[in-house]
């Protein structure tokens, strides 16, 4: 049965690369049509850096966006041309049982897993970061409204809240700040300034037109002055909650930066939470993905592989529509993130077992 194992997982590893290479350039080359025209408004942009700092790392990410899709096809061309040719008969002929017979699949599908995950939680958010800076500096017109935040209040801890009236992301600077320090729901210290600037080199904040009120139990002490330099527990970036932000963090930042938000106060963080556990959901819907594509396609059928295709990628497409749909559900304030990820995966892993007691019969 070896020889017949590495037959399989050889099949299923080349037609996996193969389709996944067909899709790749594609993509590639509907992207450039989309974009040439922006790309030749610019002199001095190099064909090495729309090349290294661009489609380098557009290829990562819709490497591992096609990844499931050209896993799911792969499956169903080389399964349906085993049938097609009765290999599948001459195996069921020698007795070995389906279980047996999605050996090699399932070892095909944990190293595509693996890759898949590795390249999810650590690669793909790295790539994907030299991409959008590329994107914003080249093809996107940003706003002046993308790089500033108005009206913001963080809580950096049980006790302690900050606001802001306006900050420029891009200057790192702002105005109208303040940071209340509570005893309970008592105000015990409150230091305001007109202006507020982000020294990067040091570090620090500088505070201009500032005032310091300590308030004790019989009087209040008032300080103030025109300049200020001191540190606080956070940094712009911290101003910066933008979902785009976690497609660019990876894993351990990702999980890092949730946390911290939690501690600050901050409610809504779904979309934060769809982007950490969809990385882990869709690299296990390789071997759900691909029980169903062999349970589809193990048969002889009248319409020959097109016909198992056309049911696949119909398949596949629905998938990807529940996919989608779970994710929006999921970032919805309120909803359980977790829950509505893993949804789709849940509906057709039954929708896999059905086909897989199906087929053992």
């Amino acid at each position: 049965m070896k020889i017949l194992d590495w037959y399989i997982l050889k099949r299923y590893l080349v037609t996996f690369l193969f389709t996944l290479l067909i899709l790749i350039p594609i993509a590639v080359a509907i992207d450039i049509a989309e974009k040439i025209d922006k790309f030749l408004r610019y002199e001095n942009l190099t064909v090495f850096e729309i090349a290294n700092d661009y489609y380098k790392n557009f290829i990562i990410y819709y490497a591992n966006t096609f990844m499931p899709l050209a896993l799911f096809i792969a499956v169903i061309l080389f399964t349906s041309k085993l049938a097609s040719n009765t290999e599948i008969i001459a195996i069921n002929s020698s007795q070995v049982s389906f279980t047996r017979f999605l050996y090699p699949y399932f070892l095909g599908a944990t190293i595509v897993c693996i890759v898949a995950l590795l390249m999810n939680h650590f690669f793909v958010p790295s790539s994907s970061k030299t991409r959008k800076a590329f994107e914003d500096k080249y093809i996107k017109k940003k706003k002046y409204s993308d790089n500033s935040v108005r009206e913001f209040s963080l809580q950096l801890n049980d006790s302690t809240y900050i606001y802001i009236q306006n900050f420029d992301l891009k200057r790192n600077s702002g105005y109208n700040f303040s940071i209340d320090e509570y005893d309970g729901i008592k105000l015990k210290k409150k230091l305001t300034a007109d202006n507020i600037n982000w020294i990067e080199k040091d570090s620090t904040f500088k505070l201009s037109t500032w005032k310091k009120r300590k308030i004790f139990k019989d009087r209040d002490s008032i300080f103030s002055g025109r300049t200020l330099d001191t540190t606080f527990a956070f940094t712009p970036s911290d101003f910066n909650y933008k979902n785009t932000m976690a497609q660019e963090m990876s894993s351990p930042e990702l999980v890092k930066f949730i946390n911290i938000s939690r501690k600050r106060g901050i409610k809504n963080l779904n979309a934060y939470l769809v982007e950490l556990y969809k990385r882990t959901s869709l690299p296990i819907a390789c071997y759900i993905l691909t029980l169903i594509a062999v349970g589809l396609a193990h048969k002889k059928a009248r319409g020959g592989i097109g016909a198992n295709l056309a049911i696949g990628i119909s398949v596949m497409f629905i998938y990807v529509f529940f996919l989608k749909v779970a994710e929006v559900l999921g970032a919805v304030p309120g909803a359980n993130a977790l829950l509505n990820v893993w949804m789709p995966n849940l509906v057709f892993g039954m929708y896999a077992i059905y086909l897989y007691y199906n087929a053992r019969r």
